[in-house]
C-alpha cells in the first residue's frame, strides 16, 4: 500500500508535468518510437489523440493512487483491453519498450528533483501494487 507521503510525492511530481503535458507526451512517443521504431505501425499517424489519452490515463491513475483496490483492477482491465486489440508479441514489445520509454524521457528528472530519493520507494510499492 502506498503511505500519504508516496502519494504526495507522485501527485506533487505529476502536478509539475501538467503544465508541459504536450512536450511530456512528445518526449515520451519520441523515445517509445526510438527504442523500437516497429511499434510506430500500432499507432495512428496523428498522434495528438493518442497523447491526449496518455496524460488523461496518468491523471486518472494519480488520481486514484488513494484507493489502489479499485485503480489496480481498472489499469489491468485497460491492458487486457489493449492485448485483445493487437496480438501478443506487439503487446510484450510494447510493454518492454514503453517501460523504457518512460525511463528514457527525460520526464522524471523534469519532474522533481524529490522523485530521485523519497520517490523511488513509492514506484516500487506501486509496482508491487501492480504485480499483486
Amino acid at each position: 500500500m502506498l503511505s500519504a507521503n508516496d502519494i504526495a510525492l507522485v501527485r506533487a511530481s505529476f502536478a509539475r508535468v501538467v503544465p508541459i503535458q504536450d512536450a511530456a507526451a512528445d518526449l515520451f512517443y519520441d523515445r517509445l518510437f526510438a527504442v523500437s521504431p516497429k511499434l510506430r505501425e500500432l499507432f495512428p499517424a496523428d498522434l495528438r489523440e493518442q497523447k491526449r489519452k496518455l496524460i488523461q490515463m496518468i491523471a486518472t491513475a494519480v488520481g486514484g493512487l488513494n484507493d489502489l483496490d479499485k485503480l489496480v483492477p481498472a489499469v489491468k482491465a485497460l491492458g487486457a483491453f489493449r492485448r485483445r486489440s493487437h496480438d501478443n508479441t506487439h503487446f510484450e514489445r510494447a510493454r518492454t519498450r514503453s517501460s523504457a520509454a518512460i525511463r528514457g524521457s527525460g520526464l522524471a528528472p523534469s519532474a522533481g528533483a524529490e522523485l530521485s530519493g523519497q520517490g523511488r520507494p513509492a514506484r516500487r510499492a506501486a509496482a508491487r501494487r501492480r504485480r499483486d
